[in-house]
């Protein structure tokens, strides 16, 4: 039974070939996605499938935030504060790094879900 994980794995989530992994790797990656994916028996019961949609869902998200980041300044002229803007746009940058880690964690635990296992670095 192997507890090494990858840099970038998720805290949450039990290393693989380890007792939980497969629960604990769906519970998280459903946080991740949109709360009626629940709903469907096969996103549940299928957590690869489940990754798979995860990574596309997390990737549309910091896609958005891009787009924020690029436009709010004009989204927002006149209508709020320059110091409102500039929070926000702080927001938005902490944002784009959880997006970032939880892009990097939904590839290694779909990986681990497909048998991949990364040897530790020496």
């Amino acid at each position: 039974m192997s507890a090494h994980v990858p840099p970038g794995w998720p805290r949450e989530v039990h290393p693989p070939d380890t007792e939980g992994f497969t629960r604990t790797a769906s519970a998280w990656l459903l946080d991740l996605c949109p709360p009626d994916y629940r709903a469907h028996d096969v996103l549940v019961r299928h957590p690869l499938v489940l990754a798979v949609l995860a990574g596309h869902h997390v990737a549309a998200q910091a896609q958005g935030q891009r787009r924020a980041v690029a436009t709010l300044r004009t989204d927002l002229a006149g209508a709020v504060g320059v110091e409102v803007v500039e929070r926000a746009l702080d927001a938005l940058d902490s944002e784009q790094a959880r997006l970032a880690a939880a892009s990097r964690g939904v590839a290694l635990v779909a990986e681990a879900l497909r048998g991949v296992r990364r040897p530790p670095r020496l």
